[in-house]
This record gives structure tokens, sequence and C-alpha cells, in this order.
């Protein structure tokens, strides 16, 4: 297909709308090589895999594909034994992972009849052991887990310790009485990756080392101390013995990627061309879009088209061509819509014969074409001083030199830009010549001589866009089988040029066409009249089945209300009697024991109960209203404070209260190792030997904590979710152990756990402060808490 005509048609717009929807670089430079295909089998297995993949859209199935990277760099490099970056790892690591993804999902959850996506997902491969050892061994585009080799973890270790015992050096000096007066600051800092101390100018030789720096104004020397020297010479040896090592680390991934380098090339591929399906299937349901039906005998029928680029809601076209006539000339005034009616035939071709859905009717057929030729708009060229006619000429020569039966020809305003006679026959001699080529061909004009010629010519048939004479406006919808009126006359009169004057105009045109002006009015006229009638007709259907609807809807309504009605008597009734059992069981009981121990006053509080329960249980019966629990006449609501430890008593649990919240009238109450949130009418408190005997066992359970916990917690490898339950916990065993402060060691990665913990920090009310670490507490690899 010419690449001319994909501009002209906008084509290449299309195919940027449709990148905006393909996740990876290699789907869209797939969408940026797309062009229509001229070869019947594969245009309906690219439109197969459009469908097949909006069948996958609407099912549900999320096939995740935002982790494929263009790696076929690194892959490249690998395969001539190159060392690859940690980046370069993580991006092969991601896309090792989709594939395995895909697939897991794919065997799970495909849908039936979609063999070419079952195809493509059996194509990939799953690198699962050497995927696991990548991100185990790598956390970030700059960090090497300790844990990625023995050795690596051993010199890491070291180096902890080295720098710890280096720090304790120089704290010692800075510590010291003797070196105070020498000292800019009592701090420890580093320069050119050497633990140093600031030094005043004057007392540069109070302590002996290497100067390493000096501040701006001179007054500051940073001096590494002699007793740290030879600590910091092994500390330099240690990270030398690390960067060798993680090169080693690197370079054997790097070797493990080139045994695999077909095997990734092809899964790379595989899920590219995977993603590209998946934005053609997006980009269908976007546009509400249809596989169109396909047929080589130039037959085009599209029902309700929209132009894809056209933005809200527009009027759909009805258009068919290549059955009964193989030319339609389209009339009628300007802006009517003529030009994207062309734009829209020619389009829908281009995208179907490339595969793209077509935003129409089901039932749209479509012919495939070798070739589609448009001269649309005014291509004139300056450089070329052509004029409008000459630059239409030096096309329409072009077109009807390559033109076949095997073509669909697009003509604008067909024989424009020249004496109109001369223009007419010029424009008839064309349409004449690609008919006997046997070219199908949709032309715009507004020449008389070219309706006539479509109704005396086999073959060639008339069109028109409506125009709506009560408003001066188009409608553009299309009527095929009746020509445009100019109305030129009709839009005169209405907008007050004297009747004299159209009157004499008319009196100058021919009579021949004016008796065709009249009776394509009078043809419009009972078309609306037909239209109108029909609208009507549907309208009222349209409503009976409304009403119908409505009532059915109705019925079913109180259906379903009566059916609630009933079982929520049901519901209630049954609860009331189990409620009224139970109770009475409890009050027998309390009767029986009171008789069977001759506690004389407790039977008589029993039969209060009694009295009282009867009364409660009538006030419930007529008010349904579920009242604070009280007893003895006092609220405990009153009674309640932080610490205390209370009954809940419709759990049947004892605990101590966090905290209270009044405008809610609840209270967070610690339960064993569980945090829950109950009314605070639901509590009762404990009596004080109780609570100085739970407090003494609270004591203990603190020491125990107090033996048992540690004061740093790892949550590397974790997710979120994982990370702050485990954390929340750890807290709150810290809490109790006492403990003042607590490390969390997150690690630096992408900072996602960071900022999640930092977040939930800020909400906790027993934090007193936290902190990212110093460099010798792990950097912004931890957070400190003071509890």
């Amino acid at each position: 297909m010419n690449k001319k005509v994909e501009t002209i048609l906008e084509y290449d717009k299309i195919k940027k709308i449709l990148s905006e929807y393909a996740m990876s670089d290699i789907a869209k430079e797939e969408i940026e090589k797309l062009a229509p295909y001229s070869d019947e089998q594969v245009v309906k297995r690219l439109q197969q895999e459009t469908s097949e993949g909006s069948a996958v859209t609407r099912s549900g199935i999320d096939l995740p594909l935002d982790g494929i990277r263009d790696i076929r760099g690194s892959l490249n490099l690998a395969k001539v034994g190159g060392m690859l970056s940690p980046k370069e790892l993580l991006d092969i690591a991601s896309v090792m992972e989709t594939s395995r993804l895909v697939k897991s999902i794919w065997n799970k959850k495909k849908l039936e009849d979609t063999p070419i996506i079952d195809e493509i997902v059996n194509s990939l491969h799953t690198f699962l052991s050497l995927e696991e050892k990548i991100k185990r061994a790598i956390i970030s585009e700059d960090e090497i887990a300790d844990d990625a080799s023995p050795k690596l973890n051993s010199i890491r270790r070291q180096k902890k310790n080295l720098s710890q015992n280096i720090r304790n050096k120089l704290n010692e000096i800075i510590s010291s009485p003797y070196y105070q007066k020498a000292l800019q600051d009592s701090i420890v800092t580093v320069r050119q990756d050497r633990y140093v101390v600031p030094v005043k100018q004057e007392f540069r030789s109070s302590i002996p080392g290497v100067i390493h720096d000096q501040s701006a104004s001179g007054a500051t020397l940073y001096i590494e101390p002699m007793a740290v020297m030879k600590m910091n010479n092994e500390l330099r040896q240690l990270e030398a013995e690390e960067k060798n090592e993680i090169e080693r680390i690197l370079m054997d991934f790097s070797e493990k990627i080139q045994e695999n380098a077909d095997f990734l090339y092809d899964t790379l591929y595989a899920l590219a061309h995977l993603d590209f399906i998946m934005a053609k299937a997006r980009y269908s349901l976007a546009l509400k879009g249809v596989e169109p039906i396909f047929n080589n005998r130039g037959y085009i029928n599209i029902l309700q088209g929209r132009h894809p680029l056209l933005k809200g809601d527009p009027v759909p076209l009805d258009i068919f061509l290549g059955d009964k006539f193989n030319i339609l000339i389209i009339t009628g005034p300007n802006t009517g819509g003529k030009t994207v009616a062309l734009k829209t035939v020619g389009l829908f071709v281009l995208m179907a014969q490339s595969g793209l859905h077509l935003p129409a009717k089901e039932g749209t057929e479509i012919s495939i074409f070798e070739e589609v030729f448009a001269d649309i708009g005014d291509e004139q060229s300056i450089e070329q001083s052509l004029s409008t006619f000459s630059s239409h000429m030096k096309n329409i020569k072009e077109i009807i030199d390559l033109a076949n039966d095997k073509s669909l020809v697009i003509l604008d305003e067909l024989g424009a830009g020249t004496d109109p006679t001369e223009g007419a026959a010029l424009a008839m001699a064309i349409l004449n010549y690609l008919y006997k080529k046997g070219s199908k061909v949709l032309a715009t004009t507004h020449y008389s001589e070219l309706k006539a010629f479509a109704f005396s010519t086999e073959g060639v048939e008339n069109a028109s866009m409506e125009f709506d004479l009560a408003t001066l406006s188009p409608t553009y919808k299309m009527t095929i089988g009746i020509p445009g009126k100019s109305n030129a006359f009709e839009i005169a009169k209405r907008l007050g040029l004297k009747e004299e004057v159209v009157n004499l105009a008319k009196s100058l045109v021919a009579e021949e066409n004016l008796k065709l002006e009249d009776l394509l009015t009078h043809i419009e006229q009972e078309k609306s009249r037909a239209e109108l009638e029909t609208e009507e007709l549907k309208a009222l259907k349209a409503e009976y089945a409304r009403k119908l609807e409505k009532l059915e809807e109705e019925q079913q309504k109180l259906k379903i209300q009566e059916e609630k009605i009933l079982e929520s008597a049901r519901k209630k009734a049954r609860l009331m009697l189990d409620k009224t059992e139970r109770e009475a069981e409890q009050i027998i009981r309390s009767l029986k024991e009171a008789e069977a121990e001759r506690q004389l006053h407790i039977k008589s509080q029993a039969a209060e109960e009694a009295r009282t329960w009867l009364r409660e249980m009538g006030e419930e019966l007529q008010d349904s209203k579920i009242e604070v629990i009280e007893s003895n006449g006092k609220n405990y609501r009153k009674l309640l404070k932080p610490g205390q430890k209370v009954r809940i008593s419709n759990l049947g649990q004892e605990g101590y209260i966090l905290s209270l919240d009044e405008s809610s009238k609840s209270a967070m109450v610690q339960v064993g190792v569980m945090k829950v949130s109950v009314p605070t009418a639901s509590l009762i408190p404990v009596k004080e030997r109780e609570m100085e005997e739970e407090k003494s066992r609270y004591s203990s359970i603190a020491m125990d904590k107090a033996r048992q916990i540690s004061t740093e917690i790892d949550l590397r490898g974790l997710t979120l979710d994982e990370a702050l339950i485990k954390v929340d916990r750890y807290l709150d065993d810290a809490k109790i152990a006492g403990i003042p402060r607590v490390t969390l060691i997150h690690g630096k990665g992408t900072g996602a756990l960071r900022k999640g913990i930092t977040e939930m920090l800020r909400n906790r009310r027993d934090i007193k402060s936290f902190r990212l670490g110093n460099i010798d507490e792990g950097g912004s690899g931890v957070t400190v808490v003071e509890l």
C-alpha cells in the first residue's frame, strides 16, 4: 500500500493513538511498522488476534505485561561475553518474571477459542531458578545483597566491624579532654572515603596524621589520625575486595544469561507481540469496534460507521459500494460531510487490512484491496508553482495509470478548479475510464452534469448529504440513490435576498435543471415524511416496550419486598425467642442456686433481676431499641480511663484500655496480643486486687519479652503488607519489654518499604521520634525509632 494515501487518510494518527495502548517499547515499534496487508490470510489472522485479545480483556483476565523491558542490548552484550550491570540484570529478571506470571495466569484462566494467544503463551520460556537468584542477589540498580555470595557476606561483616572499631577509636580522640582545644568540632566525618576529625589550623601538630581536606576558609583541617590510619587502609583493602567480588557475581550472572540468550530472545519477542495484540484489543474496546466481514470482490458495506478521529458523538455513516454499482458520486452543500464520508471509507479499509477493528455495527463488510488511492483537499505545491487544478490532475494522472480492478479510488471535488463545463466533462471522462478498469470509486462533486451522468450510466450511482433548510445546517446523513441539491436559491431567500433577484436567477437557469431541482425537492419531502412516520412508529413501539418492562419490574420488586418483609419478621421472631429462652434459663438457674444454698438475699436479688428483665423485655419488644449497658445505676463509661483493666461483657474477655474516644463512645483495648475497638458501654472495670495480680503477671511477661526480643528487626525481602504487620507486632513487644530504642532494617531498594513504614510510625501514638540511620548505623537503609 502506498505511503502517500496513509498520510492523506490520517492512518498515521490512528497508529499514534494505538501506540498509547501498548506497554512496551518493542510493541510500540511493531505498531510504528504496522501497514495494511493485501494477503487475505494475513489480514484475517491479524483480525483474529485482535478479536481474541478483545475476548480476553472483556473476560477480566489481566495479563501482566507491564514488566516487559527492552533487553535486546543486554542480551547482545552477554552473547559476546560482556559483564551486565545490576540494572540490566534486573530488567532481564523482570522479563523472566513477566513470562512466568503470564504463563501461570493463562494456564489457570485461559479462554476457549483463542488459539493464537494460546500458541504465543505456550511458546514462552520460564527461568524460575535464575530469576530468583538474580532478585535475591541484586536489591536495586546500585545495591548488591550481602548474601549474594558467602565471600561478599564475610567481607561486609569485616567492613562493618572494622568501621565500628575506627569510629570507636576516633570517638576516644574527640571525647578526650587532651584534644578538646585542638578540635573544631567533636565529630567524626569522612573525607576521600577516609574517616577523619576536624582540627583547628593552629593545632594541626597536636593530632599527628594525614590531612585529607580543609574548609573553604582554611581554618579547619580534616585529619586522619595515625592511630586509625592502618585500620583505614585495611578498610580500603576490604572495599577493593568487595568490588572484585561484586564484579565476579555480576560476571557469573552474565555468563548464565549468555547461555540462555536465545531462549530469552524468543520469550521477549513473544511477550512484545502479545503486548501488541492486547494494545489492538484495548483500542478496539475504546472504539466499540467490531471485526469486519471480508470479501475479495470489491464489495464495501459500512453499517453505522463512525470516523475514529472525530470527537464527541458523530453522526454514523451507512454506505455501500461494489455490488450493483462500482462508482458512487456524492453531492451536497459545502461542510455537509462529504469529505469526512470519503475519509471514513478509505480509513476503514486501511484499518481493516491492518488487523484493526472498525468503529461500526456488526455485519460491516470490507473488501481486501491491493491499493487504495486518494486525491483529497488542496495539495497545491507552491515550490512547483502548480495551481490547485494542476496539482489535482497530477495526482489523478498517477492514479489512473496505476489503478486496476483491485483498487479503491477516492476523489474529492473531481474536476474543480477550472471552467465548470470543461471540468465536468473531464470528470465524466475520468470516471468512465476508471469504470472500464473495474476500479471501485468514491467521488464528490458540485457539478449537476455528474448527477445526470450517474442517472444515465450503468454501474454509477448518486448519493447525497442531507441539508436541513429550516436550520440552514447539514445533518451529515447520507442518502444513496438520490443526488444532492445545491439549495442555493432556498438559502439565498432565507438569508433575506430580495425575491425578485432570486426569481431572476431562476429564470436564467435552464428549464430542465429547474425541473430536476423541483423533482429532487419533491423526493426529499416525501423521504422526510416517510422517515418522520417511521420514527414516530419506532417511538410508540419503544414507549410500549418500556411501559411493559416497567410493569414487570414493579411486579418483581413487590414480590422481592414482600419476601424481605416476611423474612425480616421471621428472623426477628427467632432472635427474640432465642434471647428469651437464654435469659429465662439464666434466671431459673439463679433461683435454683439461691434455693439450694439457702441464701435468701441472693434469691431476693435474683427475683429483682427477673422483674428487671421482664420490664426490659417489655420495653425492648415495644421499642426494639438497645439501651446502654448499666449496672447498680452507674454508667461505667464515666469510670473508665487509659491503663485500666476491664472486662468486655459481650466477648467475655479481659484486657487493658489503651485509649478512649469520647466522640464515638468507643475504646481501644489490648486483649492478649490483639487490639480491638469496642463500645465503652460494653466495658466493666476489674477489681483492684485482680488488677494488682494482673500487673504482676504483666511485669513477668515484660521481663520475658526483654530477655527474648532483639533491638533490631530485618524486614528486607518482605512485601509492604508483610512488613507492616511484622513491625506492628515487634513495636508492641518492644514496648512491653521496656526497650527505649529499636532499629528497623528495610534496605534502600525503591524506597517503597521505607515510605510505608514511615507513614505507619507517624500514626502510632507510642512513638516518641524516628529518623534514618547514621552512616555507621546503616544510613538510609534503616530507621531508628525512639519509643
